[in-house]
């Protein structure tokens, strides 16, 4: 299950055109709307979600435990086969584990990401402090100051209480002015036409018309069935930047998944 289903908040947006004539409703909406077509044609990757709270929960909360499980109960976190300095194989749970370069062992949890930023971590009773933890990319949440994740959380009991971890934060890759500049241009090209603008964009636009005669000048263009087709717009700028940052046209990020890895519980209602 992916964490984003689109951005929560319109791009932010530098628009070429002018917006004193519009309704500034109208402005926001179809900000929104060329923000979600933009989101959705570069691979659903940019953000920033909205925020989304996890409980992340080690599997190494099971070791002491040698009896079986009753129905309905499983386990959850991943396991990362690991050769100590010893020379012998051991486990080190998906929540913490010596990295290839840390001599020692790293107290970190793996969350869905790429992480956008840490809305909140709530430790039990307390709400730590952003010197508390740091983010490793893409998806690596580090404790910094000196302590560790909870091992094993009471998944019964609210966030706030003893013996709970509860992790908000936000999912995308952040965007840059490429991307500012080009879901500006489908902005201004979508309320040309749909609200109630001069000129034959967005809305008005005739999808079906692709060669036209008018006083001995003949004007061709592209058959825009193919432009969407290719996962394009016809617009310069947003379709250059489709380009560089969706070559292959992927219509969602790619994702490994492993059967040793369960990712951390969403509460989805109340």
């Amino acid at each position: 299950m992916t964490l984003q289903v689109g951005p929560c908040d319109p791009w932010p947006t530098a628009l070429c055109c002018a917006v004193d004539e519009y309704d500034p409703q109208d402005v926001e909406r179809w900000t929104r709307v060329a923000s979600q077509i933009m989101w959705a044609l570069s691979g659903r990757r940019w953000g920033p979600s909205c925020p989304v709270t996890v409980r992340p929960c080690r599997k190494a909360c099971l070791d002491s435990y040698s009896g079986s499980f009753p129905a309905g109960v499983q386990s959850s976190g991943g396991w990362i086969p690991y050769l100590g300095a010893d020379g012998q194989w051991r486990n080190a749970s998906a929540c913490g584990c010596t990295s290839d370069c840390s001599c020692g062992e790293l107290c970190e949890i793996r969350l869905d990401g790429p992480v956008y930023d840490i809305v909140s971590v709530q430790d039990g009773e307390d709400v730590l402090v952003p010197e508390a933890y740091r983010v490793d990319s893409p998806n690596m949440l580090v404790r910094t100051d000196g302590e560790c994740w909870v091992t094993c959380q009471d998944m019964a009991a609210p966030c706030g209480t003893p013996g709970t971890l509860c992790v908000t934060y936000r999912t995308g890759l952040p965007l840059d002015a490429a991307a500012i500049a080009a879901v500006s241009e489908l902005t201004c090209h979508l309320m040309k036409g749909c609200t109630g603008g001069s000129g034959s964009c967005g809305c008005k636009a005739n999808p079906n018309i692709t060669r036209m005669t008018r006083q001995g000048v003949q004007w061709e263009k592209a058959d825009p069935t193919l432009i969407y087709s290719e996962g394009r717009t016809g617009l310069p700028l947003a379709d250059a930047w489709l380009f560089a940052v969706n070559p292959y046209r992927q219509a969602s990020p790619s994702r490994v998944y492993s059967v040793d890895f369960r990712r951390p519980r969403v509460q989805q209602w109340p």
